[in-house]
């Protein structure tokens, strides 16, 4: 028997402390560091974001969003059988134990699921679709839970504009369960480490210390040009192995990264801007959490119905991207 997997639920969590351009650029000019809304949204399209109290981690916010999914899916959660999380910013220093474990815990799942963590960036949530979409149609598993959470909050310094204006933190999540009908059409993963430098948290342990810069470093003009390249490919490629064209795409939801990027890609894509799902205004760059929070953010408020044919695909430091192609 052929087995497919197909999106069941979608769910998002994003902390209560909404923080705009505007009181950001409050807090940065006390520290003598000039910016301002118009620069903010002219080079990325971002008015505001949302920062996680100091408490709050991403198994926190990532089981919020995870029981929003749930909900969706008209699951329990012991029906999950299978968590893969992507985050760059796990609970615990260096990712032990994994999050996903953490979460699975926290949702009070005791059958034994399959749990692990995802590390591919802002394209970790296509790479934790992609893993999951090969192990439900293996047949090793049924309902998968698929999330991505971030803290980026922090890892930025705010002492430099050009990066601690563009993240903020989140959580959203899918489920994805075995179907008789086609629903992930197609993925296509990459990576190039020969980029790793361009986009990075330098930083290591080193005799129990930590060596080097635990802040996120990014030259942005280099991601801005690969990332455009990348995207329209990987997006081509996960057509291509659909046997579909880019003009059967309903909606296009990439990484919602920045705005200039989004519309790059889309025009390479010959797909109108208003085919793609912006909500990068909202809450910056949430990494591996900003496309599921987007897919929520548009299966609930109508634009993507059921049946409509998908795009997704992101592109984040190692260098790594991917598209998954999905009929929802």
């Amino acid at each position: 028997m052929t087995f497919y997997s197909k999106i069941i639920g979608t769910g998002s969590y994003l902390p209560p402390r909404k923080v705009t351009n505007h009181e950001l650029a409050e807090q940065l000019a006390a520290k003598g560091i000039e910016t301002s809304d118009e620069w903010i949204v002219s080079r990325s399209g971002i008015s505001a974001r949302h920062y996680a109290e100091s408490n709050v981690t991403s198994s926190d916010m990532a089981v919020e969003a995870a029981k929003c999914a749930l909900d969706a899916a008209n699951l329990q959660a012991n029906d999950i059988d299978l968590i893969i999380l992507a985050t760059s910013t796990p609970d615990f220093f260096g990712g032990f134990p994994s999050t996903a474990c953490i979460v699975q815990n926290k949702l009070g799942i005791t059958n034994g699921a399959a749990a692990v963590d995802v590390q591919a960036v802002c394209s970790g949530f296509i790479y934790a679709m992609s893993m999951a979409d090969s192990m439900i149609k293996s047949g090793s598993h049924k309902n998968a839970l698929i999330i991505g959470a971030e803290v980026f909050s922090r890892i930025l310094n705010f002492e430099d504009r050009t990066t601690c204006v563009l993240f903020g933190d989140g959580a959203g999540a899918i489920v994805m369960s075995r179907s008789e009908e086609p629903g992930v059409l197609a993925t296509k993963l990459h990576a190039d480490g020969s980029h790793s430098h361009i986009l990075c948290v330098p930083g290591n342990v080193n005799a129990g210390a930590i060596a080097g810069s635990a802040f996120l470093y990014m030259d942005g003009q280099a991601v801005f040009k690969l990332a455009v390249n990348v995207l329209e490919k990987v997006a081509n490629e996960a057509l291509e192995l659909a046997g579909m064209q880019a003009d059967q795409i309903d909606w296009l939801i990439p990484h919602q990264a920045n705005i200039r990027i989004m519309q790059s890609t889309a025009k390479k894509l010959n797909l109108p801007m208003d085919k793609v799902v912006v909500t990068v205004d909202q809450h910056g760059n949430t990494s591996a959490a900003s496309i599921p929070l987007a897919l929520d953010a548009a299966v609930r408020d109508g634009r993507v119905k059921k049946d409509q044919v998908v795009m997704l695909e992101g592109v984040g430091g190692g260098f790594t991207w991917g598209a998954a192609l999905v009929k929802m």
